[in-house]
């Protein structure tokens, strides 16, 4: 009787870990499908008209795609400059806005090349034991590195070390979140792995 228990158990574990990714999906699915019919609410409850909706929506499209192209060919486009004034003034909001942005920025673009991107292999949380760590930020010889928890990498901790405690990886962001969410089913760096060790046997 125990052991058919603990089959049970196992097959609940095995077929929620394999749900939770499409529930998540659906979640966002079901997220931008209400955000999009609130929005088409107020917006045809103001003109009342389907045609001012659909050109409203229409023209919201383009710009952000506007912004989206002028973003990648010439830094910001003067939108975003004018936003990003207009808020500076603003206490509080500044700095939620401005923290929120520079995370942006790391997983998805950015114009400092010396920062972008980059995915690294640090000791931690004792020797020995090496985890995948986002570069966020450098100062001289100092890693200023956000290490990620599996499976939700948005949690973490960070921390600055020494240029000598890290070793590069060559991973991307994406390859280095997907490692994580999948707590390491999807790692394909099998040569990471071997040199990893050999750094340990050092």
């Amino acid at each position: 009787m125990r052991e058919f228990l603990r089959k049970i158990l196992n097959y609940f574990l095995i077929g929620i870990f394999a749900v939770i990714p499409i529930v998540i999906i659906l979640q966002i699915i079901i997220f931008l499908k209400e955000l999009v019919s609130d929005l088409s609410s107020v917006i045809y409850g103001y003109s009342d008209s389907y045609l001012y909706t659909l050109l409203f929506f229409s023209l919201s499209f383009t710009i952000v795609v506007f912004i989206g192209y002028k973003i990648v060919k010439t830094g910001r486009p003067w939108v975003i400059t004018i936003f990003d004034y207009i808020i500076e003034k603003i206490p509080f909001l500044n700095t939620i806005y401005r923290v929120t942005k520079k995370v942006m920025n790391m997983f998805f673009y950015s114009h400092d090349q010396k920062i972008a991107k980059e995915v690294v292999y640090v000791e931690y949380p004792s020797p020995g034991i090496w985890v995948p760590a986002y570069v966020t930020n450098r100062f001289e010889n100092k890693y200023v590195l956000f290490i990620p928890t599996s499976p939700n990498p948005t949690s973490g901790f960070t921390v600055i070390v020494d240029n000598d405690k890290i070793v590069s990886s060559k991973m991307n962001i994406e390859e280095a979140t997907s490692f994580i969410v999948s707590v390491g089913v999807d790692y394909e760096k099998s040569q990471e792995m071997a040199l990893l060790a050999n750094h340990n046997s050092r």
